[in-house]
């Protein structure tokens, strides 16, 4: 899909894609999504995975896996190139979409506000959060070590997501809007899928998930869980 682009027309490509980003509150939310991407390195398979929960209870009610072949190079800031195709592939696997996704990076927390999350987010027309493991880009104060302790990352004064202290003394993750949603319901929506962990579940479980498919412990396709677990 994207391996012909050079990282030039990727860059221009980005800035086209983010003039359709909206951002607004979401209402009645009853099911999250996680999606997450794993692979081998040196390897060109995309093993691709997205994950459905209720919520607030975070209880598994399916998750959707497949492979995607692709040679555009990883280079931070351009990951979308790299796993969108993938997940799109997985994304049609769904039959009843999810309210929102939490992707495993950045939504507008990017040079040019086109993280993977928003970059998805856009391409579906689906709410999405950004929830990323290290910094990006912006302007970061480490937050306070006790959890659920905050602060705003900002570029040239706009706030453009939030770190987010999940355990005490533990890393922070950074949370910003995709599309469709407002970075403070992002963080707020974040908060509450917090489980005993420093990822949270939703892009934890999907993780676990994709690297049970990329090492062959399961198949490709649409899987709904007939006896829910309950996560936390």
């Amino acid at each position: 899909m994207y391996d012909h682009y050079t990282f030039e027309e990727a860059a221009a490509y980005q800035i086209e894609l983010a003039k359709q980003l909206k951002f607004q509150q979401l209402q009645n939310i009853e099911t999250i999504a996680g999606a997450d991407i794993s692979f081998n390195k040196n390897s060109d398979t995309m093993y691709a995975g997205i994950v459905i929960l209720t919520y607030p209870d975070m209880v598994l009610r399916s998750f959707s896996l497949a492979t995607y072949e692709t040679s555009f190079p990883y280079k931070p800031g351009f990951l979308g190139f790299k796993e969108v195709p993938a997940l799109l592939k997985v994304w049609d696997l769904i039959p009843v979409k999810p309210d929102v996704v939490v992707l495993d990076g950045n939504g507008i927390l990017h040079p040019r506000r086109m993280g993977v999350a928003s970059h998805f987010g856009v391409l579906t027309h689906q709410p999405t959060i950004g929830c990323a493991k290290s910094i990006l880009y912006g302007d970061n104060h480490l937050p306070d070590k006790s959890k659920f302790s905050t602060t705003e990352i900002k570029s040239n004064g706009e706030i453009l997501g939030y770190a987010l202290r999940t355990k005490d003394n533990n890393k922070p993750v950074y949370i910003s809007a995709g599309h469709l949603i407002t970075s403070e319901q992002a963080l707020a929506l974040i908060k509450k899928c917090v489980g005993n962990y420093r990822i949270p579940e939703p892009t934890r479980l999907i993780h676990d998930i994709v690297n049970d498919f990329r090492t062959g412990k399961l198949k490709a396709g649409f899987h709904e869980v007939s006896a829910p677990l309950t996560l936390f």
